[in-house]
């Protein structure tokens, strides 16, 4: 099947961004950007995005794309399904990049504009087909951060937003439909108060941007990143909720705290002032590097919200579902492939919050890999989370686990587990995994498990289900050798 192709329109770090989220995700990406250094600079952007993008998922990420640049606007765009926007900030040069744009692409193509100021209304203005247009802001990393901030007008219909939302639903990000236009949308109007109340923390002596920065991630910034604004005040008005909160906190708003509606002048010395002190702060990385320390923090925060299917973690978990539909791993057994051979039970990227100091998979990470492949097991043979959450149901606990190290395994290695079951009878399951990088086995990993009411909390058989299921594998394993390795235990020093 052809893949779709993402027409770049505009090089810098959003549109970077924003060619690595299209790529990673299995589109074919066409660049058009004069600027002698694009190519540059989207490797770099590109490299970084290959460190931390596939390690949020927990499932394999398709192929990537094909990456091409082109010094003609009408190569670039014809066929595209997607033209996204990311030049800069003028009005009159949109309009005049629009009017190249519609003159050359599909009409059924989506036109995206990054711009973070302009209302989609003033876009459209003396567009061939307005309704072609839509606002679609992302948020820096754009192949990181899943907010998309969707701006329509009455000229957009109702399938070209559909369409939009299923395909930025399908790179994994999280389109935030505003349906009624704004300067600024909605989040920037939010950063731009809090920009405007640091400045003149900075400008009056208060806190230097450091100390603003520290009170910023040390406090409500955690919060926010999980929970949002509201929802935060909801739960400080406690037991009685927002509406105690908003009593209880409200008569505040009339006191002189702050002074967004008023901005310090930008004079040489303020702009020294600020600069100083943020080179102190930051001076000692390069631009690059403080990229990859926030990358590798960002993966590691939204993956933190990915068991409890929370905030941006449930927007990972959906996209995992979606790279999962269609494969090995997201079909029940019918779909598991070969079943004479071991199933495939894992197939993802070595996340950084997998690592040690050292950027190895560090030994426990080997152990979740296996417990993970088990629990995909245990999902394709029935034991899944209805079964589970039955009254008069049970589950497998592990009674035993075996692990060998046969090579090293690194941040962002692309690894897989296969899973051959050695016993499957009664209350008995005995499974052994294989990990694989690039080919090679580099781990195994062998686990003895023992069906047990959830009710009773005692060893039991299971549903003649998994029972049926169980018979089926090991029948169609039964030709397969005894794994080296298995049955083993560490050997008492000689």
């Amino acid at each position: 099947m052809a893949r779709q192709v993402a027409a770049i329109i505009g090089g810098g770090v959003i549109g970077g961004g924003w060619a690595a989220r299209f790529l990673l995700n299995g589109w074919d990406v066409r660049v058009f950007d004069p600027d002698p250094e694009a190519e540059r600079k989207i490797d770099e952007v590109l490299a970084n995005a290959r460190h931390s993008l596939p390690g949020l998922a927990d499932a394999p990420m398709p192929a990537e794309g094909a990456l091409t640049f082109h010094a003609d606007l009408a190569e670039a765009v014809a066929g595209a399904a997607w033209v996204q926007e990311s030049v800069p900030e003028r009005l009159d040069l949109k309009l005049k990049v629009y009017a190249g744009l519609q003159a050359a692409c599909d009409e059924g193509a989506i036109i995206g504009s990054s711009t973070s100021g302009f209302k989609p209304s003033e876009l459209q203005e003396g567009a061939a087909r307005p309704g072609q247009i839509v606002v679609t802001h992302p948020f820096n990393p754009v192949y990181l951060l899943p907010l998309i901030e969707l701006v329509t007008t009455a000229a957009n219909d109702a399938d070209l937003i559909a369409r939009a939302k299923d395909t930025l639903s399908g790179l994994g990000m999280f389109p935030l439909h505003v349906k009624k236009e704004i300067d600024a949308h909605i989040a920037d109007r939010f950063l731009e108060a809090v920009w405007r109340e640091a400045l003149w923390l900075v400008k009056d002596g208060v806190a230097t941007t450091e100390e603003i920065d520290e009170a910023i991630r040390m406090g409500f910034g955690i919060r926010w990143a999980q929970m949002g604004l509201f929802e935060t005040y909801r739960v400080a008005g406690g037991e009685a909720g927002m509406r105690h909160f908003m009593a209880q906190f409200g008569p505040a708003l009339k006191w002189p705290w702050t002074k967004l509606m008023d901005v310090p002048e930008f004079t040489d010395e303020l702009v020294d002032l600020i600069a100083d002190q943020s080179d102190a702060q930051s001076g000692q990385h390069s631009i690059r590097e403080l990229e990859r320390i926030r990358d590798d923090n960002l993966v590691g925060m939204m993956r933190a919200l990915k068991p409890f299917d929370w905030g941006a973690g449930a927007v990972l978990n959906a996209q995992d579902a979606r790279l999962k539909a269609g494969t090995p791993l997201g079909d029940g057994l019918d779909a598991a492939g070969d079943l004479a051979q071991p199933i495939l039970t894992l197939s993802t990227a070595v996340p950084i919050d997998w690592a040690d100091y050292n950027g190895h998979m560090t030994e426990s990470r080997y152990l979740d890999a296996f417990a993970r492949a088990t629990d995909r097991f245990m999902q394709l043979i029935g034991c899944d989370a209805d079964y589970i959450s039955d009254p008069e149901g049970g589950s497998y606990f592990t009674a035993e686990s075996h692990i060998r190290h046969l090579d090293e395994c690194l941040v962002g290695d692309r690894i897989e587990v296969r899973t051959q079951m050695l016993l499957g009878k009664g209350k008995k399951l005995h499974l052994f995994h294989r990990m694989y990088k690039d080919g090679n086995l580099i781990a195994t990993g062998e686990h003895f498990l023992l069906h047990v009411s959830l009710k009773t909390r005692k060893p039991c058989a299971p549903s003649d289900a998994i029972e049926t299921a169980m018979a089926r594998i090991g029948a169609a394993q039964a030709g397969l050798a005894y794994p080296e390795g298995a049955g083993n235990a560490i050997r008492k020093p000689g």
